[in-house]
C-alpha cells in the first residue's frame, strides 16, 4: 500500500511515497534555508510564498522518483498543524484539491505524530511501549507511547523550544540560520565546561524550559562587548567556548529529563525525533545514558529527524488503515495539541 506524504508545516516543502508505513520508496525534500539566512529566522510570509512555487514539483517529484503514478496511491495524507499556518494552508489546499481530482482519499496528520513515528522508518524500530523525546525548532515535548495513536504528552516547554535556542543563540553570536548545525559545528572546538550556563531542571515535572539559558548567554556576550560590540570580535576560541558550553547545557536537560521519566515511567525504549535529534552531542550522550541504564535508545537517520514528507506518510498509513480519513472541509491549524 503506497501513501503520498506532503509536508509544508514551516519552511521546507516535502513530498514523499511510503509503502506500508514503514519502507521510504521516495523522499523529497526542498529547503529554504539560503532564503531565511540574511534574517536569522524564518520569515512566514516569504515561506508561503515558496510553498507555492514548489509544491507540485516537489510532489511531480516523489512521483517520479519512486516510478508510481497518483492511480496506484491509496491516499494522500497532509500535515494539518501544528506549523506556520501560511504554509499550513499552502499544503492541505493543494493536497484537497489533488485528492478531489484525482479521487484520492485524504488524510490529516498532526505533525508531531509524524515525528514520533519517524523512528519506525529505518530499522531497528522500537517495540511498545516507549518514551519519544521530540526537540525541534518549535516542539520540545516528551511522551509515552503507548502504541500506534496512543500517545500520552508528559511534558513540554514552557517557553523556547531547544531548536529556537539554537537559532536565537546563533544569531547572537552572529552565526547565521539555521544555527544548529553551525553551532554543533563549533562546539567540538570549545570546552563545554568553561562557562557555567543556567540548567532549568524544573524539578517534579517533564516540562522544559530554555528561555534563561538564552538570556544567559546574552548576558554573557554583554558583560564581554558592552552593548555595542558585536560578536565578532570576539576570538574564535571564546565563540567556540559560549557554543560548547551553550550546548552542553542544552543536552543536559534533555539527556537528565529522559532520565527522570525512564525511572518514573519504567520504560526501557526511548525514541529522539525532531530536527535537535540530528545533534552529535545529543545523539551520543542520549546513546551513552541508554548504556548506562540498560535503555534501548533509537535515532533515525539524521535526514528522517528534520522535517520531512516520510514521517507524516507513515503515520497517515495507520489512519488510512484504521478508516480516519479527512474531507474537503479540512483546515490547518496553527496550534494542534496532540
Amino acid at each position: 500500500m503506497l501513501i503520498l506524504g506532503i509536508d509544508t508545516s514551516c519552511d521546507d516543502t516535502s513530498a514523499s511515497v511510503v509503502e506500508d508505513g514503514g519502507r521510504i520508496i521516495s523522499n523529497i525534500v526542498s529547503s529554504q534555508s539560503d532564503i531565511h539566512a540574511k534574517y536569522g529566522g524564518i520569515v512566514p510570509e516569504l515561506a508561503s510564498r515558496r510553498h507555492i512555487e514548489m509544491v507540485i514539483p516537489v510532489v511531480d517529484e516523489a512521483l517520479k522518483k519512486a516510478g508510481v503514478s497518483l492511480r496506484e496511491i491509496a491516499a494522500v495524507a497532509v500535515c494539518h498543524g501544528p506549523g506556520l499556518i501560511g504554509s499550513l494552508l499552502i499544503g492541505c489546499s493543494f493536497a484537497k484539491a489533488l485528492c478531489y481530482s484525482a479521487k484520492v482519499p485524504l488524510v490529516a496528520v498532526n505533525h508531531l505524530e509524524g515525528h514520533i513515528l519517524s523512528p519506525f522508518l529505518a530499522p531497528p524500530v522500537p517495540e511498545f511501549p516507549f518514551l519519544s523525546l521530540v526537540v525541534s525548532g518549535g516542539h520540545t515535548s516528551l511522551y509515552a507511547v503507548e502504541g500506534f495513536g496512543n500517545y500520552h504528552e508528559l511534558g513540554r516547554t514552557r517557553d523556547d523550544a531547544a531548536g529556537e535556542a539554537y537559532d536565537k543563540v546563533s544569531k547572537l553570536l552572529g552565526l547565521g540560520y539555521p544555527g544548529g548545525p553551525v553551532i554543533d559545528r563549533l562546539a567540538q572546538e570549545g570546552d563545554g565546561r568553561a562557562i557555567d550556563f543556567p540548567r532549568a531542571y524544573l524539578p517534579e515535572t517533564f516540562d522544559f524550559s530554555f528561555s534563561g539559558l538564552k538570556t544567559a548567554v546574552l548576558n554573557f556576550l554583554r558583560s564581554r562587548l558592552g552593548d555595542n560590540k558585536p560578536a565578532s570580535t570576539l576570538d574564535k576560541g571564546m565563540i567556540g567556548n559560549i557554543a560548547a558550553s551553550f550546548q552542553r547545557a542544552v543536552v543536559d536537560v534533555l539527556v537528565r529529563k529522559t532520565e527522570w521519566a525512564i525511572k518514573k515511567k519504567r520504560i526501557k525504549r526511548v525514541a529522539l525525533s525532531g530536527g535537535v535529534a540530528a545533534n552529535s552531542e545529543l545523539r551520543k550522550r542520549m546513546k551513552e545514558m541508554g548504556a548506562e541504564r540498560d535503555v534501548k535508545v533509537f535515532v533515525p537517520p539524521v535526514d528522517l529527524c528534520t522535517d520531512n514528507a516520510a514521517m507524516i506518510a507513515a503515520a497517515g498509513y495507520r489512519h488510512f488503515i484504521g478508516g480516519d480519513l479527512a474531507g474537503p472541509d479540512l483546515n490547518p491549524r496553527a496550534y494542534l495539541p496532540l
